[in-house]
């Protein structure tokens, strides 16, 4: 939220998708929750109401009559970084994996529950207003010190295992894609290499999670990529 002359402006949030019942139930249901919500039905009209109304969050559906919505999104990512929460349609994962690499933050597969969606936008608002540079985070039992690089418990990590780690931490409750984390920890050309993935998280959890086997802070999205859940 910004804050105008001592008043906090609600958030400002654009719902974007072709099917006019679900534009209007999002936008009663965000409204009553006190946020400010504008409405596109297709791509060039998002594209638009983005540049003039600068939202705080775009609710962005794939599907649109007038053009794919991971165009939107690179259409958007030319110029701003505002959080985009993908509606998907669509049932298999490519679709989605090719949003998040596009520069989305997180999706839903329809038909989905408003209370999922509302939690989702308080995760991804929660993310753009505390400090991402925030150095020390809690993770179950253990305090992380990023540029100490220190775990209690005297917990040791190797040079690996913390760029990994710091990748999600910064990213609290956003789902980071595969070939994100691959490409940022081991460079461009190892990002089919999904089992170097599995095998640090693995490490990572025998070394932080209270129960490896049923982790509840660094969790698998299955074909899409992990997820820090603080």
């Amino acid at each position: 939220m910004d804050s105008v002359g001592g008043q906090h402006r609600p958030t400002r949030i654009l719902v974007v998708d072709d099917e006019p019942q679900l534009l209007r139930a999002l936008r009663i249901n965000l409204a009553a929750r006190h946020y400010a919500v504008a409405v596109a039905a297709d791509g060039a009209g998002a594209l638009r109401h983005a540049a003039d109304w600068h939202p705080d969050l775009i609710v962005l559906d794939l599907g649109l009559p007038d053009m794919d919505g991971v165009e939107v999104i690179h259409g958007l990512r030319g110029w701003t970084n505002v959080p985009i929460i993908v509606l998907s349609g669509r049932g298999g994962s490519a679709d989605k994996v090719g949003a998040l690499d596009a520069g989305a933050d997180d999706y839903l597969t329809k038909p989905f529950g408003i209370d999922e969606l509302l939690a989702r936008i308080r995760a991804v608002t929660r993310r753009t207003t505390t400090t991402a540079e925030s150095a020390v985070i809690q993770l179950g039992s253990h305090t992380i010190d990023l540029t100490n690089k220190t775990i209690s418990g005297n917990i040791r990590l190797t040079p690996t295992e913390w760029h990994l780690l710091e990748i999600l931490l910064r990213n609290p409750g956003k789902l980071v894609s595969q070939r994100q984390l691959l490409t940022d920890v081991w460079g461009p050309t190892y990002q089919k290499e999904s089992h170097y993935l599995r095998q640090y998280l693995a490490q990572l959890r025998r070394k932080l999670e209270p129960d490896p086997a049923h982790p509840k802070h660094l969790l698998t999205e299955p074909g899409m990529g992990y997820r820090f859940q603080p």
